[in-house]
Protein backbone atom coordinates (compact mmCIF):
# COMPACT_ATOMS: atom_id res chain seq x y z
CA UNK A 1 0.00 0.00 0.00
CA UNK A 2 1.52 3.11 -0.97
CA UNK A 3 -0.49 6.18 0.18
CA UNK A 4 0.63 10.03 0.23
CA UNK A 5 -0.43 10.53 3.54
CA UNK A 6 2.32 10.69 6.21
CA UNK A 7 -0.03 10.06 9.17
CA UNK A 8 -0.22 6.29 9.08
CA UNK A 9 -0.92 4.80 12.62
CA UNK A 10 -0.64 0.72 13.06
CA UNK A 11 -3.30 -1.20 15.39
CA UNK A 12 -5.43 -4.01 15.88
CA UNK A 13 -9.23 -3.17 15.42
CA UNK A 14 -10.46 -3.10 19.00
CA UNK A 15 -14.32 -2.72 18.17
CA UNK A 16 -16.86 -2.47 15.20
CA UNK A 17 -20.23 -0.78 15.76
CA UNK A 18 -21.98 -1.55 12.15
CA UNK A 19 -25.11 0.90 12.00
CA UNK A 20 -27.79 0.93 8.92
CA UNK A 21 -25.58 2.60 6.55
CA UNK A 22 -22.08 3.97 8.69
CA UNK A 23 -19.78 1.60 11.17
CA UNK A 24 -17.90 2.98 13.96
CA UNK A 25 -14.41 1.34 14.14
CA UNK A 26 -12.33 1.48 16.86
CA UNK A 27 -8.29 0.90 16.58
CA UNK A 28 -5.98 0.33 19.85
CA UNK A 29 -2.46 1.87 18.79
CA UNK A 30 0.36 0.29 20.83
CA UNK A 31 0.93 1.69 24.01
CA UNK A 32 -2.92 1.57 24.56
CA UNK A 33 -4.56 4.79 22.59
CA UNK A 34 -7.48 4.57 20.29
CA UNK A 35 -8.44 5.97 17.42
CA UNK A 36 -12.18 5.61 16.22
CA UNK A 37 -13.19 6.22 12.66
CA UNK A 38 -16.95 6.61 11.17
CA UNK A 39 -16.41 4.83 7.79
CA UNK A 40 -19.52 3.19 5.42
CA UNK A 41 -20.65 0.14 6.30
CA UNK A 42 -19.91 -0.32 2.84
CA UNK A 43 -16.49 0.26 3.20
CA UNK A 44 -15.78 -1.68 6.31
CA UNK A 45 -16.98 -4.99 4.39
CA UNK A 46 -14.91 -4.23 1.43
CA UNK A 47 -11.78 -3.92 3.67
CA UNK A 48 -13.23 -7.22 5.34
CA UNK A 49 -12.43 -5.37 9.04
CA UNK A 50 -12.85 -7.46 11.64
CA UNK A 51 -11.91 -7.26 15.51
CA UNK A 52 -8.62 -8.07 16.32
CA UNK A 53 -7.19 -8.02 12.26
CA UNK A 54 -4.32 -5.15 12.19
CA UNK A 55 -5.08 -2.00 10.11
CA UNK A 56 -4.18 1.31 9.94
CA UNK A 57 -5.95 4.65 11.06
CA UNK A 58 -4.46 7.30 7.87
CA UNK A 59 -4.98 11.22 8.83
CA UNK A 60 -4.59 13.45 6.22
CA UNK A 61 -5.85 16.59 7.02
CA UNK A 62 -4.28 20.47 6.40
CA UNK A 63 -5.89 21.21 9.82
CA UNK A 64 -6.40 20.43 13.06
CA UNK A 65 -8.65 22.08 15.45
CA UNK A 66 -8.16 22.20 18.81
CA UNK A 67 -10.53 23.54 21.77
CA UNK A 68 -11.06 24.48 25.40
CA UNK A 69 -13.67 25.23 28.05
Amino acid sequence: MKISAKNQLKGKVKSIVSGAVNSEIVIELPGGAVITSIITKGSEQELGLKVGMTAYAVIKASNVLIGVD
